[in-house]
């Protein structure tokens, strides 16, 4: 490989970063893919995998090997700590760097706990493979268990299931919990009748989906609520621990909490030294690059990108390739 060329460097192997991947075949560069897991994961079915609907396999596809035809491209399987925007170098956590012409930033989000992280082991989310896995031997766990309980206030409690937050991925896990409880596990327990499995939808906003518009909130609230899904409106979660969930004057005693609340995007600014919104997502300018280093972008959830009309762009799968396919356009055109 002729390594004079270009370098772009992208760090992130999600839908941004692939798409702005595949979107730069054919350009006179040189490409190096960073992420720190060797998977590709298809986040909007990760919820499925937490519910036992599908396989891990089913969402999850090697990088390596979706890369594998592309032999201007190279993978490195590593831990990203910092930029050094000054000597153009991506750290490493083993202390190497890995030096770049043009630097791609396609890094995503984590959970956010509002300040609450100490409730993170009691209320696990929803980003990774590993949470997915997590979320599912939780909850098989707690059918188990209270298939041994006699006590019946605590059976009633291992059969509740909370979930705090209203948005797509919350209104999805308790969709397709109820399913599990009353349809795919019907029948296979002899002490506790699944179909008892009450599941709380918490969220702090006077509606669900609240990005969507009111009318669409409104029948997801009520197909959920047809399910046997509570919907519990405009009190937001003050405390979560091993015994149940605290929203607004009530407690719900509850051995399952799933967060699906708020998310914080990856620390690239923090990598950057760059300004940030609340959320920590980078100020980018109109052509998604950080301000003063036009050779570095950053795209997908870890971006603050505003739309014509004021609003942020949503954190999708769409925008995220939409935003990588325009930042390989501009690395063509300046080529």
């Amino acid at each position: 490989m002729n390594e004079a060329r270009h370098h772009v460097v992208v760090v992130g192997a999600g839908f941004g970063g692939l798409e702005f991947t595949r979107a730069l075949a054919g350009a006179p560069v040189r490409i190096t893919m960073i992420d720190k897991r060797n998977h590709h994961l298809f986040q909007p079915l990760l919820y499925q995998v937490a519910t036992t609907a599908l396989a891990t396999s089913e969402v999850a596809w090697p990088i390596r090997h979706l890369l594998r035809k592309r032999k201007d491209v190279t993978t490195l399987l590593a831990n990203v700590t910092g930029v050094d925007r000054a000597g153009k170098r991506v750290l490493l956590d083993d202390g190497s760097a890995v030096a770049y012409d043009t630097l791609l930033l396609a890094t995503g989000a984590r959970h956010a706990y509002f300040g609450h992280d100490e409730w993170e082991p009691f209320a696990p989310g929803l980003k990774t493979l590993e949470d997915a896995t997590t979320i599912r031997r939780r909850i098989l766990l707690a059918f188990e268990q209270a298939e041994r309980e006699a006590d019946p206030a605590k059976r009633q409690a291992l059969l509740t299931i909370a979930i705090v937050g209203g948005g797509p991925t919350g209104v999805e896990l308790a969709g397709t919990i109820v399913e599990l409880a009353h349809d795919t596990l019907r029948g296979e327990f002899r002490n506790i009748d699944t179909r008892q499995t009450r599941v709380v939808l918490i969220e702090a906003g006077d509606r669900i989906l609240a990005n969507f518009a009111p009318k669409l909130s409104d029948y997801a609230n009520k197909a959920l609520e047809r399910l046997g899904v509570t919907v519990e409106l405009g009190r937001a979660v003050t405390r979560c621990d091993a015994e149940g969930v605290v929203f607004g004057d009530k407690q719900l005693a509850a051995r399952t909490i799933l967060w699906a609340a708020g998310v914080a995007a990856s620390p690239a600014a923090e990598w950057l030294g760059a300004k940030a919104d609340r959320a920590g997502r980078v100020l980018v300018e109109p052509d998604l690059s950080v301000r003063g280093s036009p050779e570095i972008f950053v795209i997908g959830d870890a971006a603050h990108v505003l739309r014509p009309d004021g609003r942020p762009v949503p954190g999708v799968a769409p925008s995220a390739k939409q935003e990588g396919r325009h930042v390989a356009a501009t690395i063509k055109a300046r080529l």
